[in-house]
């Protein structure tokens, strides 16, 4: 017999059969949980108990359970990833919680981000937003020297700290707005800020801007949500970063 203490849980889970459903809260008993469960190992086992029911398992995004790949998407207890800092779904661990506890668990909510079955959305949106940023120029052929071009080390740095987003869209829920600023504004600064990416900085920043309005998305007003809610700590000074790149564009 196991020496770890289980947990007995009230899941309020956010049911919904399509976009055109209106959807509804069930509620369901997690039983048997050790702290050492990841909230995503928690839906199996709720999901195992409901497939023995005969009844239909609760749908959900994952994928690396890792926290690289971006695809977990719940906001349970009204945060998105559950509200730790720099933790997604699938690093949070139940030892968050207690027996006995009460979580309801939803999906991402924004106009953009449709809703296919239960807790999955459609985030094309954002590959959009990608789509739009088009490429960087190079020359192909033999591989450039690495030192060809020469990068400051804090240069270097402030790129990655842009590039370290995953794209989960935990910006857009947290957002009152359902704004893409800050996954905007990252992938527009990951590039404008090293030389191999400003040749089309001004056409770029542009071009996503215009995605971003097109596919649904709200605006800034500052509320810094975001950046609360965003698993890998993408600053906020990206999005300034952006809109100064816009306004540049304008006069290119």
């Amino acid at each position: 017999m196991s020496d770890h203490k289980t947990m007995t849980l009230t899941l309020i889970v956010w049911r919904q059969k399509n976009a055109s459903d209106p959807g509804k809260f069930e509620t369901y008993t997690a039983k048997n949980i050790t702290e050492h469960h990841s909230f995503l190992e928690m839906l199996d086992c709720v999901n195992e108990d409901l497939i023995l029911e005969g009844r239909e398992p609760i749908v959900f995004d994952h994928d690396c359970r890792e926290g690289i790949c971006g695809m977990c998407s719940q906001v349970i207890n009204g945060a998105p990833h559950g509200g730790q800092v720099r933790t997604t779904v699938c690093q949070l661990h139940m030892r968050k919680f207690k027996d006995g506890d009460t979580i309801y668990i939803e999906p991402w909510r924004a106009r953009a981000f449709p809703i296919i079955k239960d807790l999955i959305v459609d985030r094309s949106a954002l590959d959009t937003i990608i789509q739009a940023g088009g490429y960087t120029s190079c020359h192909t052929g033999g591989v450039a020297d690495g030192n060809a071009i020469l990068i400051p080390k804090p240069v270097a740095d402030e790129a990655m700290d842009a590039a370290e987003c995953i794209g989960c869209g935990a910006c857009v829920a947290g957002c009152p707005n359902g704004a893409a600023m800050l996954f905007t504004g990252a992938k527009v600064s990951q590039l404008s800020i090293l030389p191999q990416g400003k040749t089309e900085a001004a056409a770029r920043v542009t071009a996503m801007t215009k995605a971003m309005a097109e596919c649904g998305f709200g605006n800034c007003t500052n509320h810094y949500e975001c950046q609360a809610a965003c698993p890998k700590g993408i600053n906020v000074k990206f999005i300034a970063r952006m809109n100064r790149e816009f306004l540049k564009a304008q006069f290119a």
